[in-house]
């Protein structure tokens, strides 16, 4: 079960961290470990004492105009994919040329004059840190960066720059500085030409390059994701606006590396950033982005099912500069380190793991106690079963593990386990995971037991031991879902995680991990003559319903069996709230009979017991007489919510009027209360917020908002609406810009 944060204390756990101590003793100055404090640099830097006055330089080059080429339209930002940004600044991506025309007060002599494009990042700038590099145009003077001139126009030169395939991702300065005699002639501080390094997953020579062009379209370049969630055999999707290119979203992500206090000099590792991200995107123990919260109370903050994207929330953290925003849940997290992880130039997808397994302490079993009659001992079963959990993962080189173990790793900002001493995991290895190899960094038993865990029933006998009586060994990681590449429809990657339930090569897997510690009840269980199914039921909230129990005799003997027939309110994470089913029935069956049992299930049983994604967790145990065998089904039942309607009328051009509507009528017989209704779209209209006090039983409300869009291309329209009473109600309109 995910550790439940505490809000009051996530927001002011910094007024009790004790004050930074002093660097004196201890290093000549503190670690320059912020991307937006500057250190001062002089516009002349003498080489030697000078007289009086200033130098005599009218001899010398001088720059009249530096242009570092940053329009959308212009080639640096189409070539580097980096065009849609809603930025003022360049943005480019490492290992890959860039342009920029400097003006000179006079043609350029390359044989007699001398100047340097110099890159500057933080406070203490210095070249053995990587946080000041001079690129020279002259072949003789190459670095890790290399410069050439391209083109030269009378006093215009336009030159082209390679940063280094592991340059620093950020925010760096841009001076031009010509050598004299007497010393370094520098351009003034100017804050439009500074330019942004991102990651580049098009380029061979980078960490995250990646292959595949379709791979890179969705994983670095759509904005729109779609998170599953539900039940494995009756899946939900929500859209999701990422919107890695909306305005202030990049500063926001380097504000992060900078609240986590991240040496400058680390930040070009994509290891070491997304380990970093990992923990800094929940609040737990370092005033990260997301205060996590699944207690149902969101009083003071935003409900976790409330929000449509993640731009809302990264704003809000730099504009307060880094208040940790209230609330989120598993979902949230992995959407926003996604939005980060694309922002920065890293291929990220959000994966959802349907029954994930969680505190289990190391081992592969998820224990369910029976009393001796077979009837759930709800005191005494603690752990519990996620129905879904949501992780991130990103594609990068791994050359700190042997080959073949790089591309895809699981990250996951989801506070459930310390690693290292802090909330975090990964990026873990998911080719180690499915070869069981758990022993390599980062955190890979935990994402392991995740999708490999047992389902282990113990009979408790009246002398308080335990016998194990059924394992279900493939309920757990039953199906791992991501987004389809450029399309909106499933990516089933399970395969990727495991191989299939029951194949030699899983047998070999089990075995490995067990060698490097994990448990698993190897108990062997005689296979049972009777079987019992639940099979899968829709259900929308407000309906009655009822559960249909599929019983198999398979042996030529009459069997009877006591069967318990538990319904339970759950929570997502498996947690139980209210009992709204309790059922005893005895069960006859002649031989090789197969027969149903139906129970109903009234609408005024769980209506008002039901936690905010209505999740109703069915269990079926019982007892076959004859044998005294263990029989065991279980089913979750995912209530489906009704749709907010988004309709969207107007010409569908860039800069045309344009409008948007959310429909949605309340179709139960009781009022929805302070209800929040949010809206937004990538590129077309930035979030919306309104609220409605009551919506009465079968009345309706319509919200119309104006929008002008402001690029071209396919987007959508995301809409929520959340209350107390009802939650994870979503709905959507796609479009299509013209120019």
């Amino acid at each position: 079960m995910g550790d439940q944060e505490n809000p009051s204390a996530a927001v002011t756990s910094a007024a009790v961290r004790p004050k930074r101590v002093s660097h004196r003793g201890r290093s000549t100055g503190p670690k320059s470990s912020s991307n937006t404090e500057e250190g001062k640099i002089e516009e002349f830097e003498a080489f030697m004492l000078l007289p009086r006055g200033p130098p005599p330089l009218n001899d010398f080059l001088d720059i009249w105009d530096v242009d570092v080429l940053k329009r959308p339209q212009e080639e640096n930002k189409r070539g580097h994919h980096t065009h849609l940004y809603s930025s003022d600044f360049l943005i480019v991506r490492r290992a890959q040329e860039f342009q920029i025309k400097i003006t000179f007060d006079r043609p350029y002599k390359p044989n007699e004059d001398k100047f340097a494009v110099e890159f500057v990042m933080g406070s203490s700038p210095q070249a053995s840190k990587a946080t000041y590099i001079p690129v020279f145009p002259n072949e003789e003077r190459q670095g890790v960066w290399r410069g050439r001139i391209i083109e030269t126009n009378d006093n215009v030169i336009t030159m082209g720059i390679i940063p280094s395939p592991e340059c620093i991702v950020g925010r760096y300065m841009i001076f031009i500085g010509v050598m004299t005699p007497y010393g370094i002639r520098r351009t003034r501080r100017d804050r439009s030409k500074d330019v942004y390094i991102l990651f580049n997953p098009w380029s061979t020579a980078d960490a995250v390059f990646l292959e595949d062009e379709e791979e890179r379209e969705e994983c670095v370049m759509n904005e729109l994701g779609i998170i599953y969630h539900g039940a494995y055999d009756d899946v939900s999707e929500r859209a999701w606006n990422f919107g890695q290119f909306e305005y202030g979203v990049l500063d926001a992500c380097l504000f992060i590396l900078d609240k986590a206090e991240m040496p400058l000099s680390n930040r070009g590792d994509v290891i070491k950033v997304a380990r970093v991200a990992s923990a800094m995107l929940n609040s737990r123990d370092d005033d990260g982005v997301l205060v996590g919260n699944w207690g149902g109370d969101y009083m003071n903050g935003v409900p976790p099912t409330s929000w449509t994207g993640s731009v809302e929330i990264l704003l809000d953290y730099i504009n307060t500069k880094g208040t940790p925003v209230c609330y989120a849940q598993c979902w949230v997290y992995a959407a926003v380190f996604n939005t980060f992880l694309r922002c920065l130039g890293i291929p990220g997808r959000v994966v959802t793991n349907f029954f994930s397994a969680h505190d289990n302490d190391g081992n592969l079993k998820m224990d369910i106690i029976l009393d001796e009659n077979g009837k759930v001992d709800r005191e005494r079963t603690k752990d519990s079963i996620w129905n879904y959990h949501c992780w991130n993962e990103c594609y990068m080189a791994r050359p700190d593990l042997p080959p073949g173990f790089g591309g895809w790793q699981v990250v996951d900002a989801t506070p459930q386990e310390t690693s290292d001493g802090m909330y975090r995991c990964g990026p873990a290895s998911v080719a180690a995971i499915k070869q069981g190899q758990i022993c390599f960094p980062f955190d890979a038993p935990f994402v392991f037991a995740e999708v490999n865990s047992d389902v282990v029933f113990y009979r408790r006998q009246k002398d308080g031991t335990l016998e194990t009586v059924r394992v279900n060994q493939s309920h757990v990681g039953r199906l791992v879902l991501t987004k389809a590449v450029l399309h909106d429809g499933r990516r089933d990657i399970t395969s990727d995680y495991k191989f299939p339930e029951g194949s030699p090569e899983e047998r070999l897997v089990l075995e490995k991990a067990e060698a490097f510690g994990c448990q698993r009840e190897k108990t062997s269980i005689p296979a049972c003559d009777v079987d019992v199914e639940i099979p899968v039921l829709e259900v929308r909230v407000g309906d009655k319903f009822e559960v249909i129990l599929q019983f198999n005799n398979r042996s030529d003997q009459r069997r009877t069996a006591d069967v318990y027939i538990s319904g339970t309110v759950v929570f997502y994470t498996g947690v139980l709230s209210s009992e709204i089913v309790s059922k005893t029935i005895k069960v006859k069956l002649e031989p090789q009979q197969s027969k149903e049992e139906k129970v109903s299930v009234r609408v005024e049983d769980y209506m008002h017991k039901l936690v905010e994604q209505g999740n109703i967790n069915i269990i079926t145990t019982g007892k076959v007489k004859e044998t005294g065998q263990i029989i065991t089904a279980m089913k979750l039942i995912h209530m489906h919510k009704p749709k907010v309607i988004v309709k969207v009328t107007g010409s569908p051009r860039v800069s045309e009027e344009m409008y948007v509507t959310v429909e949605f009528s309340n179709p139960f017989k009781f009022n929805l209360e302070n209800v929040d209704v949010r809206m937004e779209g990538p590129g077309i209209l930035p979030f919306k917020y309104k609220r409605y006090s009551l919506i009465a039983p079968g009345t309706s409300i319509m919200w119309t908002e104006p929008f002008s869009p402001r690029r071209a291309g396919s987007t959508k329209l995301i809409a929520s609406l959340d209350c107390a009473a009802l939650r994870y109600v979503y709905g959507e309109a796609e479009l299509t810009i013209q120019h």
